[in-house]
């Protein structure tokens, strides 16, 4: 476990994590990473996958690893995982680290100036 992570993760988006894991062939193992904004507006959204990935692993509870690349983790910092599920769908939702604002969708934000 990478010292000093400090990815919080909601018990609703721990059950969901560990579905899709399964789901995917790699029962505990998740990956997230942030992907870069192609309208260069600066904002960053996660990617969640079943894997590793060669990642480091940030987080871990109740038979769930989540990796993350190392070149992200002063990204990651601060960041709360949840998920919301109802008759029409469902997703993850992320709280903005310290110094950044959110994104309208709940699965980006950018850091402010």
């Amino acid at each position: 476990m990478h010292k000093g992570q400090t990815l919080s993760v909601t018990p609703t988006a721990l059950a969901e994590l560990s579905r899709q894991a399964a789901f995917g062939g790699m029962p505990g193992r998740v990956h997230i990473d942030l992907l870069d904004d192609p309208c260069g507006q600066r904002w960053l959204h996660i990617r969640l996958r079943p894997g590793d990935f060669s990642g480091v692993p940030i987080f871990r509870t109740d038979g769930v690893t989540i990796y993350a690349p190392k070149g992200q983790l002063d990204l990651l910092k601060g960041l709360s995982l949840s998920y919301y599920g109802d008759l029409s769908g469902g997703g993850f939702l992320i709280s903005s680290p310290r110094g950044a604002e959110s994104c309208a969708c709940g699965a980006g934000f950018r850091f402010l100036k």
